[in-house]
């Protein structure tokens, strides 16, 4: 899924050639153009927008070099500090094509070490209506959706069931504790992960979605068991180079999961009607509002995983909806409301 570095590596006459006279480009109104960034004796060809982020570019970055974001440090004559504010727009910062910048960076060896001294999203956030749609109609965030489905390519573990709706799953604090220590990941695991994931299998395809690298997303959900249990089958994994940075007038710049990343490529069988996604964050919902649940997050698992019933009672609530024709026009934040209506109707019946 990821390019290799031999594929993306290229020498210094070959990325000038590269650029050449058409460095900088306007499409669709945007300023495109090729950056030469320098790392590790090697020099690589990175291709931005003006409408970038500088945490888009560090994205960028990471799909030559493996390098992930949070462990770049990017060193540019009179711009270092800019350099280090991953919100700030590339426009902002009058780059020019022929530049060379260096980055400073390591590939993570340890993993499991990696997430857990990770930085934690604390400061979630809960958008009006009338911003949603604002993020949603923006074009600057559409054209880089549009530029993020053409160039994240979706590889499928599993073939896509016809008939049945699909269930998107974040992993840290959704199926997962990655924060608290322990001697074995099975201890950290989410109560009824397995006996969830059986359930709502016979109704839903299922992709799992972190906002990691996709080398440590396969080696935790191979920890877990999700990936070859005899119950159910994953239909495939996204990391966090499918996300996208959007704009907002009242919260700036952030990351978010797009699920018409999926619909686009999978068009015959998932769309807007048939599809649900569950994060604990609901700044991941932003660009599909009306497909996003928002979890309780599974923390401290020594002390919670004892009396954590969320997976159950999400089962029920999901096999309910199975049969509605349009899961979107569902207010998901009064999922729990659903099914206690649905089992006082059965027993009123």
């Amino acid at each position: 899924m990821e390019p290799s570095i031999s594929e993306a590596t290229v020498s210094s006459s070959s990325v000038m050639e590269a650029a050449g006279a058409n460095a900088m480009e306007v499409a669709d109104g945007v300023e495109e153009m090729t950056l030469t960034v320098k790392w590790s004796g090697k020099e690589y060809a990175v291709r931005v927008c003006g409408d970038d982020s500088v945490a888009e570019l560090k994205r960028r970055i990471c799909e030559v070099t493996n390098v992930l974001p949070k462990r770049q440090k990017l060193l540019y004559p009179k711009l270092a500090n800019k350099l280090g504010d991953d919100s700030l727009l590339l426009s902002k910062l009058n780059l020019k094509p022929s530049i060379k910048m260096t980055m400073i960076g390591t590939i993570e060896d340890d993993i499991i070490v990696d997430q857990v001294d990770s930085p934690e999203i604390v400061d979630d956030f809960e958008l009006s209506q009338d911003e949603v749609v604002d993020a949603k109609d923006k074009d600057i965030n559409k054209q880089k959706l549009n530029r993020r489905i053409n160039q994240y390519k979706i590889k499928l573990r599993n073939p896509c069931r016809e008939g049945k709706k699909l269930l998107v799953l974040d992993i840290d604090y959704t199926l997962f504790d990655h924060r608290s220590p322990a001697e074995n990941p099975l201890e950290l695991m989410r109560p009824y992960l397995h006996e969830f994931l059986s359930a709502v299998y016979a109704e839903y395809d299922i992709i799992i979605w972190s906002a990691t690298s996709m080398k440590w997303v396969e080696l935790k959900m191979g920890q877990l068991g999700v990936l070859n249990n005899p119950n159910y089958k994953v239909l495939g994994l996204l990391d966090h180079l499918a996300m996208i940075t959007v704009q907002t007038d009242s919260h700036g710049t952030f990351d978010c999961k797009p699920l018409a990343l999926i619909w686009a490529q999978f068009p015959e069988f998932y769309n807007s009607k048939n599809t649900i996604m569950f994060d604990d964050l609901r700044r991941n919902f932003v660009m599909n509002p009306q497909n996003g649940l928002t979890i309780r997050p599974f923390r401290k698992a020594h002390l919670n995983r004892g009396s954590d019933q969320e997976l159950v009672k999400l089962t029920q609530y999901l096999l309910a909806i199975a049969e509605l024709s349009d899961l979107s026009s569902l207010d998901h934040r009064n999922w729990e409301s659903y099914t206690e209506d649905g089992s006082k109707r059965r027993r009123d019946s």
